[in-house]
């Protein structure tokens, strides 16, 4: 058995699970490196990782094809299957991801594998992402990374989700947190979906203010201050969205880590976020900076 890891591991303890003598132990890393509008980051990966890594790709392993549902749809469960089995996950394994972006990105693989069936203490994302591997002078390898085929079931239902109709409801009688940039937001800038705005109700909650200015997640404690702020010292109902479902995983992450919410009671998730809603010409949108 392994010993339970935080939901957010610091490179210097990815590097001491790596190391451990039995490969069964060790734990499957996972380079989820992603671009929103931007070049694939698979040459990224190649170029440099950390040893054991494989490459997970946000838009065709994490997420079903785009449409109606969503730019990150829920993918299915035989896609979401097949690429943790390609990359050697078991059952039993321990799971670390990790992005290039501090690992808000990241968060999206956290929470897909807890939503696929695995338990807390056995899935991590990598505080400080590729850069922090890299700025502790730990050790990158362009070599492929060739792991056994997994056999991990995914079990969905492991996290709760959100549709349209329930986020709606949630930011009237909860709160509903926005984890898109300000801009986005308030209606200023909207670079991908066909509206800009957000929905009415929602408050503001940047999913990088999670991070101090060291590029690291914050302590725990700080975490629990800004989260209670926005939601009102954490009473009632919270949830979270974003543009597509990816992001906003980091403020499920972020409720967990800093004691928030439970591993028992999550932040329910609308998965097809500010892309499902704004596709759909009879919902409502707010702009401004007020809710």
């Amino acid at each position: 058995m392994f010993a339970p890891i935080d939901p957010l591991l610091a490179p210097s303890r990815l590097a001491e699970l790596l190391a451990d003598p039995d490969p069964a132990r060790r734990p499957v890393v996972l380079d989820v490196r992603w671009r929103l509008g931007g070049p694939p980051a698979r040459p990224d990966h190649d170029a440099a990782h950390i040893p054991g890594a494989v490459f997970v790709d946000m838009d065709t392993d994490l997420a079903d094809p785009p449409g109606p549902a969503g730019r990150h749809p829920l993918p299915s469960v035989e896609r979401l299957q097949a690429a943790l089995r390609r990359a050697g996950v078991r059952d039993d394994s321990l799971v670390v991801a990790h992005d290039d972006a501090q690992g808000v990105q990241a968060a999206r693989a956290w929470w897909l594998l807890r939503w696929a069936g695995f338990a807390p203490g056995t899935v991590a994302v990598l505080d400080g992402g590729f850069r922090g591997w890299v700025d502790a002078g730990l050790p990158t390898t362009a070599e492929p990374s060739r792991p056994a085929p997994g056999d991990v079931t995914v079990r969905p239902g492991g996290m709760p989700v959100l549709d349209a109709d329930e986020a709606a409801a949630l930011a009237r009688s909860g709160v509903l947190l926005d984890a898109r940039a300000p801009e986005r937001y308030r209606g200023e800038h909207e670079p991908v979906d066909p509206k800009a705005g957000h929905i009415p109700g929602a408050r503001n909650a940047p999913a990088t203010d999670v991070l101090g200015s060291d590029g690291r997640w914050l302590p725990p404690a700080a975490l629990a201050e800004w989260l209670g702020g926005l939601a009102e010292a954490g009473e009632g109902e919270v949830g979270a969205y974003c543009g597509s479902g990816a992001t906003a995983a980091a403020l499920v992450l972020a409720a967990e880590h800093a004691g928030f919410r439970s591993p028992e009671r999550p932040v329910p998730l609308y998965v097809g976020s500010w892309s499902n809603w704004s596709a759909d010409p009879q919902r409502p949108v707010a702009t401004g900076a007020a809710p």
